[in-house]
């Protein structure tokens, strides 16, 4: 349920950006990249390059390659609901599959609740943006503050770390090296970099 308020806080971002509840609908339909689809209303707003959307959605949304590998036994026992599963695999969708029965229907109707929340929220404060005038100072904040529960949970399940400390610290020397405006990219792709290093050895 906390995908329809994280879904309102991205509707009243995106209305603010020019582009009204359609907009919402669509991304959210076809797209359904949770943190992505916050980044995705600044590159709109800002009318940059389509090569710098595609690398910046590469780099953001590569963890989920992970997240695949881990469910890969998994989805191949789901017929022609694997194909949704793969493009359904938000972060939310994982940390709650990782922590339920492998049971391919309840799979299935986490990740379709997952996404109509999401959906329901995002055109929800679209169209609030639009009728309600609204101060979105911080709202941006919102899918920030669902990542630091999710780590958190995470963090307390994990019985190897590893991984975690290794974002921890890719996060903090990219930040520390070229700031806070240029570190996400960077930080994204060294983390990318040493996870598969790890796997590979």
């Amino acid at each position: 349920m906390g995908y329809i308020v994280i879904g309102i806080a991205f509707g009243l971002l995106l209305e603010k950006a020019g582009y009204n509840w359609v907009w919402a609908l669509g991304s959210s339909v076809f797209v359904l990249a949770g943190s992505m689809q916050f980044v995705l209303v600044g590159l709109l707003a800002q009318q940059v390059p389509l090569y710098t959307v595609l690398i910046t959605t590469l780099l953001v949304n590569s963890r989920h390659l992970f997240y695949g590998l881990s469910f890969i036994e998994h989805f191949k026992k789901m017929d022609w609901r694997r194909y949704y599963m793969i493009f359904s695999l938000t972060d939310e969708t994982y940390a709650i599959l990782t922590s339920t029965e492998k049971e391919s229907e309840l799979m299935f109707k986490i990740a379709i609740l997952n996404q109509t929340y999401w959906i329901i929220g995002s055109v929800l404060g679209s169209l609030m943006g639009s009728f309600i005038p609204f101060n979105t100072a911080g709202v941006e904040f919102a899918m920030s503050a669902l990542f630091i529960v999710i780590v958190v949970e995470q963090w307390f399940d994990e019985k190897n770390r590893v991984s975690s400390i290794i974002g921890f610290i890719c996060a903090i020397l990219a930040l520390l090296i070229f700031g806070s405006e240029h570190f996400l990219l960077a930080a994204l792709g060294a983390t990318l970099v040493a996870l598969l290093l790890r796997i590979v050895k």
